[in-house]
């Protein structure tokens, strides 16, 4: 049974959970019913960070135009545009044994492209979720269900990964950014 976690709740990822290394970490979110005409276009994206909270280069970033990591251990499974239908809306994959020695985190992040131009922000997205995958059993470890505290922000750091001396370990964050995947992306070290 899949473990539910609250905002700043951080929990063993692989302790516990022998072999664990391949993951499919699924985003979902649903936007709520507006006059603005403009279709909503969430993108889900993953900064690999070293100790200091940065990137160590623009590969680290990885996105849409980006899709996958140098090392093969972390890539997008692609972009969806519209959001529609049940569960996961973007899945982005994880390799824990690939993940280079000195990157110490993974930040995974939903936007909303072209927020400003559009008129959209995070306070018209419901239901949004993180959910972890094992990817040999296809078994839900652990989600994380965003609350609806949202209403200016175009960009939300949703949860990360982080080593934890020879484990990994989850923390659901839930923190919004005004300023879409620039200022997110500033934040991380991304150069814009």
């Amino acid at each position: 049974m899949a473990i539910s976690l609250s905002k700043g709740q951080k929990v063993d990822l692989t302790k516990g959970r022998p072999g664990l290394s391949k993951l499919t970490v699924g985003l979902g979110w649903d936007t709520n019913k507006y006059d603005g005409g403009a279709e909503f276009d969430l993108d889900a994206s993953a900064f690999l960070l070293a100790a200091n909270g940065k990137i160590r280069n623009d590969s680290d970033f990885v996105f849409y135009n980006q899709p996958k990591h140098p090392s093969g251990s972390v890539y997008s499974t692609g972009d969806n545009r519209t959001g529609e239908g049940e569960g996961d809306d973007e899945q982005i994959k994880v390799d824990l044994q690939k993940i280079p020695a000195d990157v110490t985190k993974i930040a995974f992040t939903v936007t909303i492209h072209e927020a400003q131009e559009r008129g959209q922000n995070f306070g018209q997205v419901s239901n949004a979720f993180i959910r972890i995958i094992d990817d040999v059993t296809n078994a839900e470890i652990m989600r994380y269900d965003l609350g609806e505290d949202f209403s200016i922000e175009t960009a939300v750091v949703i949860a990360e990964i982080y080593r934890n001396g020879e484990e990994w370990k989850f923390n659901a964050i839930g923190s919004g950014f005004k300023g879409g995947l620039a200022a997110l992306g500033a934040n991380f070290g991304v150069q814009v």
